[in-house]
């Protein structure tokens, strides 16, 4: 057989999946795929020190529900893995929010995931159990739905935090695998319903290819992916750059392109950067149709002044050699609408929290943060030595604090510094190219110098107020009690 610890650390060390001093949050089911993920990352401690914990969320939805978490839970001990384990009722949340079962299910796994990480060490990484097979399915699925190229990438070996160290093998080369290993699994009895697209896919559609059309179809499309990845990784970042050459205002609620050089883009180029233009100013894409997308075409050919109507409160208007796309004041998102507003006044939860030097101050979704000097002659910071990246405690030069330090949402104008020529980004922008979901961006909470934001914690700091060899003040920033909400 395959050397498929091989195969898999090969796959690992190629995408850069996992460093040492990582923290490795492990989705585990009790599925083969995921016992299989979670054997061959134990495995991979040896060689590479880091930190592996196991995350196990029972739905509340099958019978043998409570059979998987005690397997799991049993196979963590007799393993030596941090277990973390996260009960919920994924129907009843389904209903309050308004989801399916499978976004319902996927949206509480991930907050299992942030709770069992939160106040974690190191660099933090989310590993699930995707694959070869799923990642075909996937793009099939897609592919049935008219999906463009972004869908057609299917998914991703790694994505943000989000790790997939099975992305590489089949689904048969994991489950012969595991029966050499001796090592026993669940089965989950939906897996065998048509109830799901996926399923039908799976069950049906794969299967004929496999035998019928080619032997190896799975893996085909899985290449197939791959490529259409990197293909939409290369047009986005084509597209960015056209964003840079025509928008001539950009702005919270409006952009403005100068249409004498959009019309010197490629065609293609030219519907992509639309639909991004759109993107920016909207909480989803998928309200936003082709036939949208045809009409801002056909907008930008017209002489004179035009307008049309757009999702999410767009308007988009052609005056002379300007496209005017402007989101309406006052209107909300369609996520907006759907989501039920509390009465009286502002939630505590959005208030801002003034910080003291030295102090301790309590951030909601954060916790207990201590604020403290650092002496130069006690730091650890070296001429040629590179600050340590820890999630939860950071180090800045105090000297280039102006301000009175808060933790706050953001707010129009903030900004931060993203390299060492301190050139400036906007926190709405840099949110988005990180791909943090809108209705998300409004809730993170920053450490402000005014506008110039010190601190996205999760993400990364400024860069003006990075530790250096001319430091003379520091400032010590610490995670010290995780919130419990």
């Amino acid at each position: 057989m395959e050397d498929i610890y091989g195969k898999v650390k090969a796959y690992i060390v190629k995408h850069q999946m996992i460093l040492k001093g990582d923290t490795v949050a492990a989705g585990i089911s009790g599925g083969a795929d995921s016992v299989c993920m979670l054997y061959l990352l134990r495995k991979l401690t040896e060689e590479i020190p880091f930190h592996l914990l196991a995350v196990h969320v029972n739905h509340g939805v099958r019978a043998d529900a409570q059979r998987d978490e005690d397997y799991v839970k049993k196979l963590c001990e007799e393993w030596n893995i941090p277990f973390f384990l996260k009960k919920v009722v994924m129907n009843d949340y389904a209903k309050e929010k308004g989801l399916s079962p499978e976004e319902a299910g996927r949206q509480l796994r991930y907050q299992a995931f942030e709770e069992a990480l939160r106040g974690k060490c190191g660099v933090c990484k989310i590993a699930v159990a995707h694959n070869r097979n799923d990642r075909a399915e996937t793009m099939l699925f897609h592919l049935f739905r008219g999906s463009g190229l972004k869908g057609l990438g299917s998914i991703r070996p790694v994505r943000e935090r989000i790790i997939r160290p099975l992305l590489c093998l089949d689904r048969a080369w994991i489950e012969a695998y595991l029966s050499e290993k001796g090592l026993v699994y669940c089965m989950d009895s939906t897996n065998n319903e048509d109830t799901y697209t996926r399923n039908r896919i799976r069950h049906h559609i794969l299967p004929y290819a496999e035998e019928y059309i080619c032997r190896n179809a799975a893996a085909h499309i899985g290449n197939a992916a791959e490529i259409l990845a990197q293909t939409n990784d290369f047009v986005e970042k084509q597209t960015d750059l056209a964003y840079e050459r025509c928008a001539v205002i950009r702005e919270e609620d409006r952009i403005v392109l100068d249409l004498n050089h959009f019309r010197k883009e490629d065609i293609f180029l030219q519907k992509m950067l639309l639909l991004g233009c759109m993107e920016r100013m909207t909480p989803y894409r998928k309200d936003i149709t082709k036939e949208h997308l045809n009409d801002l075409m056909e907008l930008t050919g017209k002489t004179g002044s035009k307008e049309i109507i757009l999702p999410y409160g767009l308007r988009a208007r052609k005056e002379y050699d300007r496209l005017f796309l402007q989101r309406e004041k006052g209107k909300k998102s369609l996520t907006e609408e759907k989501t039920p507003q509390k009465q009286g006044g502002p939630s505590e939860e959005y208030l801002p929290v003034s910080v003291r030097v030295p102090g301790e101050a309590v951030v909601p979704g954060l916790g207990k943060i201590s604020f403290q000097y650092v002496p130069e002659e006690e730091f650890f910071y070296k001429k040629g030595q590179n600050i340590p990246e820890k999630t939860y405690t950071k180090w800045f030069d105090y000297d280039k604090i102006t301000r009175v330090l808060q933790f706050r949402t953001r707010e129009s104008g903030d900004y931060l510094t993203i390299d060492g020529d301190l050139r400036k980004k906007t926190i709405k922008e840099y949110m988005i190219n990180e791909k943090i979901p809108k209705m998300q961006r409004e809730r993170i909470y920053l450490l402000a110098d005014g506008p110039h934001i010190v601190w996205i914690p999760g993400y990364r700091i400024s860069q003006y107020y990075k530790v250096n060899e001319n430091t003379k003040c520091i400032l010590q920033v610490q995670l010290k009690e995780e919130s419990d909400g």
